[in-house]
Order: C-alpha cells, then structure tokens, then sequence
C-alpha cells in the first residue's frame, strides 16, 4: 500500500490538463504508441467535437522509481465551471493534485475556485507552470501569483510543456516524494467509495471506487449501504485504458465492480460499499448535495416516449449525477420532466448526450421555478408551470422563491456584478473585503431571474472570477404576470412564462422578434404575438411565400391579374384557417439566450 499514489488533476479551462496526461501515460508506457492519440482520456464524441473534457477520467499507470515499482491512479477532471461536480468527486478520491497552471495566462477563476475544493480536502498541491515552450510565456510573474495563492517555495513549482515533455520526469518524480499513500486499515471490514458509474447494455451498471479500509474480492457478496441492496462481485479489477480484471482490489487502490446491477436508481454516486460477511457499519462522509442553477423542462418530442425518456434520464444520472430531474406534466407537451443543471453549457451536453447516446429527441422549454398563487376564495395553489396559473380574475397574489446569493470576486468588477444584480430586482444585504482583492457581496433576489442566464452573466461580466453560492430564503410576494406567446391567436404553452410586470414589455417584444427570425415562413402569413391575459403587449407579423400567380399575365388588362391575385387570396386564407405552424427546436433554445 505503501507504493500507491492517486492524485488528480485540476486546472482552468484550457490550461492543458488532457494534453499533460497523455504525456505522462506515454512517459509511464501504459499506452502504447498504436493507441495514442491527443486527449486520449476524452472518449465521448462530444468531447472530442469540442475539445472540452466533460467527465472526469480515471487510468493506473505503473512506474518504477530505482527498482520500487509505483502504482498511479490518476483521475483526469474537467476545467469548466459548468462540471465542478465532477471535479468534486474526483477530489474525494485522491490524496494529492497537480494544479496546473498555464504560463502565458496565469492563475484564473476555476484554478481558484478547484484549489480550494482539494486543500477542504487536505489535499498535497504540486503547483505545475504548464505551456512553457509558448513565447508568450510569463514563468516569473506566473510563479509569484501561484506563492501568493498557495504560499510554497519557489522551487517547488514545477516547470513543464504537454506539449514537447519538458518536466514530466520531474512530476512523476515529485508525485513520488510529495504525495502521501493511502492511509486505511486492510484489516478492518470492507469500506469502499463509490465516485462514479456507467451503464454497459452487456454487463449491467458498472461502479468506480476507491477502496478504503479492507479490500474486495471477486466472488464477495456485497451490500451498498445508503440503499441497502446486496450483490455478488461477478468481477472486479483496475482501470487501465479498459478495464482489467484482477481477484481482488486492496486498500487504497481504485477499481472497478460488476455485480449485473440493472436498475439505475440503486447505483448512488458516493455511496459505500461493503462486504455481507464483515459488514462496516458507517458509511464514507464527505460527499457534498449538488446544487443546480438553472432549470428547465425535458419533455420527449413523441409523447408515447415517456417510459423511454426516464430510462434515458436515469442511465445518465449514474454517468452523470450533477442532473436533477421530477417529473412533470403540460398542456402542451404531455408528460415530461422538470431538471435541473449546473448552468447552460451543462443543459446543453445532456439535450445532445440524450440525443446521441439514447436516440431520445427532446424539447427544452423555458426554464421555471416554482410560485404560490393566492386566489380571491383564499385558496393556495403551487403553481409549477405558467399554464397552471388562475385566471388573472380569480388571483389575489401571487409569491416566488426568493434566494440569498452570496457572490466572491475581485475588486476590479465590484460594479458590473452589482448592476447585474441590481437588474436582476436584486437588494444588496451586505458587502466584506475578504483581502484587498476579493470582496464577498450578498444579495436577496428572486430565484426566477436567476434560472434563465444570471450565472453565465456573471462569469461574462467577471472574466470568470466570480463565484455564486445560494440558499433558499423563503417565499415573498410579487407583482408577477403571465405572458403568453400566441401564435396565429394559438397559445404556445412551452414559451409561456412567469415574468415581473415591470420586465413584461422588454422580454415579450425580444421573443417575438426572436421568434420572427427563427420560425421558417409558410405560404399564410403569421402572426406572432406576446399577451398578458386578452391584452397584447408586442407583435411580429411574418409575411406570407408569395408564388408569383401573374407571372403568365404578359400586357393586357390589369382585371385579369386582380383575379389571379383575389383567387390567391381566398387560397390563402382558407389555408391560414387549416394550417398550422411548426416551432423548430432552436426557437425555444433561443429564447433562454434573448441577449
């Protein structure tokens, strides 16, 4: 056990974590040069398209140091903000971190944000000046900025390039001395931490763990203690570039199990597993709730795809379990599902993975939160979807979810992130320097203006330096109205929206002219309108294909055209009555990105 290292890796967007890793796969020969290829850990498609890493990857390689052989888990994790979950995770699992940072950018916001989720940890820190062989290099400045955030000595810090391999020798080397082992008991009863899972149509759900007291054997009947199951261990083993088999995993290590689980629901990321036979009695602590920021509505596109959607939906909580997601209904769209996400980019990955990995076509609508109507009889109503708010008659008032924000940026955006806040009907509570540089602003605003596109404003306006964290206060009451998009006079339940009076005017004009652009013109004219109750408040016309009908007309009298065009006429309006307009996917997209 002694011999075992497992540490992560984490950095900002960007800063070349994949590119270090393939570096020190090669460096170590776990892969070999047929296998290699750039971001080799990236194996999603959508990852490779994007050149972003989406989930956090684990690999062992070996490596032997004056004739000590030395196992490494390293755990590869994602650099944008949108995946901090998976990062969070990944720290649980590893008692040291290389954090990386790029020598032409220097220290950013998620270098910040990740190293501060591994010292919680008490994680041993190897601070690495990666991209050294750019020109626009800074090694000296980049190196004073990582002494002030972290406070180690000069010559601690590493220099390297993923690129040509300067100083991976070096890092191995330092993760070696620096890095301490697992520390655990492999006598004591099996206590194993479940960081990840996936779902494999062939062998059932698989789980990842770190293994930290006792070890795991292949034929143990084990039982996970949040849910209480019991399995058989069909097979257990190690992650090398797949999977492979081993008798057993010891303490310390990292490995994976196959017990033919079928159900998704019994799989809970951070759950501990343990044997039948010695069964621990505590669970593994140290698993934070996720917190989502943004939420909308899945609903399948073919509504007989329900039981379809919530298999999908539930296969990609076990890969990824940062999605939260109940089920809810609309007049509409039928049945369908209300989840929550980390933020746009996040909503977006799952819309495309449900697509291509369960075939799953889906609309997203507007994202809500939940309200309380009060009616003139003195009733309450939860209000979760716009459509089910009374008629405005029947409303006495109407109250939303009100949150306390509490915001940590750098001094230089102190302005901008207050007028957002401010524009968003937010009150400031308070405001701390926290060092000369950071200050801590604390908000009360309402939760409906910070679903939509708050979180990813913020990370605009701050260069990505500012942090969000909130709870919820409460509900309070509020001048809220219904707007309603009609189409051809037909309510579009999907765009309709809970909305502050004072913001109705602005937003309904901006959908219906986004609305405008994106719906393809037909052979009637459209009309496009935003309503509050039977007043409209803003409106688009789409004009009608024109076939040319007086095309054949050549001289002669203009009552022979005036007859083709009356014809064309009646042919258009009875079409208008018959015809009905198709939305296309991208229209309720573009409504959550209006500016």
């Amino acid at each position: 056990m002694k011999n075992i290292r497992n540490f992560c890796i984490i950095a900002h967007i960007d800063h070349g974590k994949s590119t270090l890793a393939d570096r020190l796969l090669e460096y170590t020969a776990t892969i070999s040069q047929r296998e290699a290829q750039a971001q080799l850990l990236d194996n999603m498609d959508l990852e490779r398209e994007r050149g972003i890493t989406i989930k956090s990857h684990a690999i062992q390689m070996n490596f032997k140091v004056e004739d000590v052989e030395y196992v490494f888990n390293l755990i590869d994790t994602p650099g944008h903000v949108d995946f901090s979950y998976e990062v969070s995770r990944s720290i649980a699992a590893c008692e040291g971190a290389l954090l990386i940072v790029d020598a032409s950018q220097g220290i950013q916001a998620q270098t910040i944000s990740n190293l501060y989720l591994a010292l919680e940890h008490d994680l041993e820190i190897i601070p690495i000046l990666n991209k050294m062989d750019l020109p626009g290099a800074m090694p000296e400045e980049v190196k004073d900025q990582i002494i002030d955030l972290i406070g180690c000595k000069r010559d601690e810090i590493i220099p390297a390039s993923g690129k040509t391999g300067m100083g991976i020798p070096e890092i191995l080397q330092a993760i070696v001395d620096r890095v301490p082992a697992p520390v655990g008991d492999p006598e004591a009863p099996l206590q194993a931490l479940i960081f990840d899972s996936v779902f494999n149509s062939f062998r059932g759900i698989i789980a990842y763990y770190k293994v930290v007291n006792g070890e795991i054997k292949k034929g143990d009947k084990v039982k996970f203690i949040n849910t209480g199951k019991e399995y058989l261990a069909d097979e257990v083993g190690i992650l090398k570039l797949d999977m492979s088999p081993r008798s057993s995993v010891k303490t310390g290590d990292v490995g994976y199990i196959i017990s033919g689980i079928k159900e998704a629901r019994e799989v809970k990321v951070g759950d501990t597993i343990t044997t039948t036979a010695r069964p621990s009695l505590d669970a593994i602590q140290g698993f934070e709730e996720v917190k989502p920021m943004v939420f909308a509505g899945i609903y399948p596109v073919d509504t007989d795809e329900f039981e379809e959607l919530r298999e999908a939906m539930h296969k990609l909580q076990l890969n990824d379990a940062s999605i939260v997601f109940e089920p809810e209904s609309s007049a509409a769209l039928g049945f369908g599902f209300r989840c929550g996400f980390l933020g746009m980019l996040h909503m977006e990955i799952i819309q495309e993975r449900l697509e291509r990995e369960f075939d799953m076509t889906v609309i997203t609508t507007v994202p809500n939160v939940s309200y309380i109507a009060h009616t003139t009889k003195g009733e309450e109503i939860f209000v979760n979807n716009p459509s089910d708010l009374p008629d405005p008659s029947k409303l006495d008032s109407v109250e939303e979810p009100f949150i306390k924000a509490n915001i940590i940026t750098k001094a230089d955006f102190v302005g901008p992130v207050m007028s957002l806040c401010i524009q968003k009907r937010g009150t400031i509570v308070n405001q701390s320097y926290l060092t000369s540089d950071r200050v801590e602003l604390v908000f009360e605003m309402p939760m409906g203006e910070i679903v939509f596109d708050f979180y990813d404003k913020l990370k605009t306006i701050s260069k990505g330096y500012a942090s969000f964290d909130y709870h919820q206060v409460g509900y309070r009451k509020s001048d809220l109205v219904r707007l309603d998009m009609l189409i051809n006079d037909e309510p579009v339940d999907a765009l309709s929206s809970l909305i502050h009076r004072s913001n109705a005017y602005d937003f309904g004009k901006k959908i219906c002219e986004k609305l405008r652009e994106l719906i393809p013109r037909q052979q009637f004219e459209i009309k496009i309108q935003a309503s509050i109750g039977a007043k409209v408040i803003a409106r688009e016309t789409l004009s009608a294909l024109r076939k040319d009908v007086t095309a054949k007309c050549y001289g002669g009298d203009i009552s022979r055209k005036r007859k083709l065009l009356e014809k064309q006429k009646k042919g258009k309006k009875r079409m208008r009555q018959v015809g009905n307009v198709e939305i296309p996917q991208t229209a309720f997209m573009a409504v959550l990105k209006l500016d």
